[in-house]
Formats: C-alpha cells, sequence, structure tokens
C-alpha cells in the first residue's frame, strides 16, 4: 500500500543519514523496553511479522513520521494486541531463557513452491499497482524495467500472509534498477536493487 513508510525517491524527507560508529542500540530505557514487549508478544504466534509491519505502515503520517522508529513500533503493538483476545491464553510463551536463542534463529521464510518464472539477466517489468493492502513492492520501481540480478529462492508472499490469506510461497528475485529509469537522466544514482517477488514482475522483453 502507499503508506507513510513509503518513501523511497521522495523529496522533502532529506537523505538518509546511517548511525554514527559506536551509537548506541537504545537512546532510552523505554525503547528497550518496546523491544522486549513486541518480540515477547511476537513470539506468541498471535499475528505475523507480516500483519505487525501492516499495522506500522498504516499509522497516522503525523504519527509515523513523529513517533521515532521505537514510537512506531510500540503505535503498532498497541493496534495488534486490540485485536485479539486478551482473556484466552496465548498459544506460546517466551520465557527468559529462550530469547537469545529465539533473537539468534530469526524467523526463516523460505519455503517450497513454485519454480522461478525468470532467470539471471532477463527483463522485467514491475506491475503498475497501486494496492490499498500491504505490499513489499516500493512505489518507486512499480511500472519501471529492471533486469533480474540472482534467484533468491521461494519465500512466504507478504502480501496475502499480512492479511491472513495463508503464506503462498512465491519465488524472490533481486532486480537491479538503472538510476535513469527510475528518476530521469538527472538523477545522481547509478542504480538501485531491490528484491521483488514474482507476483510484482511481468516479462519486458530481452536480456541484459
Amino acid at each position: 500500500m502507499n503508506g507513510p513508510a513509503d518513501l523511497g525517491g521522495k523529496h522533502g524527507f532529506g537523505p538518509v543519514v546511517p548511525d554514527a560508529p559506536g551509537e548506541p542500540m537504545f537512546h532510552a530505557p523505554w525503547e528497550r523496553t518496546v523491544f522486549g514487549l513486541t518480540l515477547a508478544m511476537g513470539t506468541t504466534g498471535q499475528w505475523t511479522l507480516d500483519h505487525s509491519r501492516f499495522m506500522r505502515e498504516t499509522l497516522p503520517h503525523v504519527t509515523y513520521y513523529t513517533a521515532g522508529y521505537y514510537g512506531i513500533w510500540f503505535g503498532a503493538l498497541e493496534r495488534l494486541v486490540a485485536e485479539i483476545d486478551l482473556d484466552q491464553p496465548p498459544p506460546r510463551l517466551l520465557t527468559v531463557d529462550q530469547v537469545r536463542p529465539v533473537l539468534a534463529r530469526g524467523g526463516p521464510v523460505d519455503r517450497p513452491g513454485p519454480a522461478p518464472r525468470f532467470t539471471a539477466g532477463d527483463r522485467v517489468r514491475v506491475k503498475p499497482m497501486n494496492p490499498a493492502t500491504h505490499t513489499r513492492a516500493p512505489a518507486y520501481v512499480r511500472g519501471h524495467v529492471g533486469t533480474i540480478e540472482a534467484f533468491r529462492g521461494t519465500h512466504v508472499f507478504p502480501d496475502t500472509n499480512a492479511h491472513g490469506l495463508g503464506e503462498n510461497p512465491q519465488p524472490l528475485y533481486t532486480v537491479v534498477f538503472e538510476g535513469a529509469e527510475l528518476w530521469g537522466a538527472d538523477t545522481t544514482a547509478s542504480a538501485v536493487s531491490a528484491d521483488l517477488w514474482e507476483p510484482y514482475l511481468e516479462p519486458a522483453g530481452g536480456t541484459a
């Protein structure tokens, strides 16, 4: 969807500034608490990672742009908790001894699924979609032509998983776009890479 999180290539927000070397992970105690709450509640299995992302990206624009990183997490967590039945025990609980193993393991989303349609070097166009639901296709690449750089395996498809419609595994590719293709000849960007699922793509003809 075209929510407040989809800022790629938009004017008025300034450059992306990386954290300075040695910058702390948390800048206040409440940020550490929000991280712990989000991890603990996510581990209960009462929503998917993709649904939690959808809840973040549908926060009001003013909230999203002013709350800060962990403020956004907390705003989404409030919405997620409001959806569930708190009178029922959660399916799973995260205990203290499980925290480090859970963080180390992560949440793998690779799955068996259909064979890839495209191969490295194929020219593809991102479909000019304008979905009202969750998607991982950035707005700035939609409708543009790029080149398949690599097939990255078959993974859970966020667009369905975010809305309780199943994991629906789909092939995932790294697609390279020339800067001029996205923003015109006067751009300072040479090329941009994006990881995109196959349902976002259609053949553009030819190979690089």
